[in-house]
């Protein structure tokens, strides 16, 4: 499905920036350098972040044979089966029940996955959580924190505009996500807060450190311990044993 080089989801050879694969809180922000997050060979990781922040970027560097669900894909291939002067508004509902059905054939068919998500529906975590956890798999999220004003800038520049109605909904979401989010940058892992209970890990990448972050999917990385327990207040989660420091 991959290749053994740097990008490929297979093979065991360290890749240049590969970090311990992430368990626990991982926070990233204001990490300058190179980052290879290295995920199970059947793990499946949300790409959460505002409209413009920079998703679909991360998600065009996934390694060759890792399936993505992105739900712009879905609107595209709805509103190329309508007429050109219905409103979206009103093929919504059927657009959301197609991306919910690609989703679930996606995760119940096993191997890596790689799912565009805004991150601001707390009901979709949950679900995932559970329809992943009982194929014995795990789910990671990687979190881009990136400013409302930096991702309007990321929309300009791809020559795409969110209504600002739904920006201002999905700023709000993300905006009650990153209250449980620790306010430094760059400390080693720490455990998953309670908000994002069921996730082996939560990585948070900022405007400098997703620029050079990629994700594969290793073989050697399946003996890991499954999953980092809930929060404590000071609690720290050890990276694997053996493993090097994130930094």
């Amino acid at each position: 499905m991959g290749d053994n080089g740097t990008g490929g989801t297979g093979g065991t050879g360290a890749a240049a920036g590969a970090l311990p694969p992430p368990r626990g809180l991982v926070d990233l922000r204001r990490r300058p350098g190179a980052a290879v997050l290295r995920y199970p060979p059947d793990a499946v990781v949300i790409v959460s972040g505002l409209p413009g922040s920079g998703k679909s970027t991360l998600l065009r560097r996934r390694p060759p044979g890792v399936a993505v669900v992105d739900p712009r894909d879905v609107h595209l291939a709805c509103e190329a089966v309508m007429p050109a002067a219905l409103p979206y508004a009103v093929y919504r509902p059927w657009a959301r029940l197609t991306y919910f059905r690609r989703l679930r054939a996606a995760v119940r068919g096993g191997g890596p996955l790689m799912v565009h998500d805004c991150g601001s529906r707390a009901w979709m975590r949950r679900w995932l959580a559970g329809e992943v956890g009982r194929g014995g798999r795990e789910l990671h999220l990687v979190l881009l924190d990136v400013a409302p004003a930096e991702a309007l800038a990321g929309q300009r520049a791809r020559g795409r505009r969110t209504a600002r109605r739904v920006f201002a909904r999905h700023c709000r979401g993300l905006g009650r996500l990153r209250r449980h989010l620790p306010p430094g940058g760059g400390s080693g892992p720490t455990a998953v807060p309670a908000a994002f209970t069921g996730l082996t890990s939560v990585v948070v990448l900022d405007t400098c450190s997703r620029e050079h972050a990629a994700t594969r999917f290793d073989a050697d990385v399946r003996g890991l311990p499954a999953r980092a327990p809930a929060a404590r207040a000071g609690e720290a989660v050890s990276p694997a044993a053996g493993a090097a420091p994130a930094d």
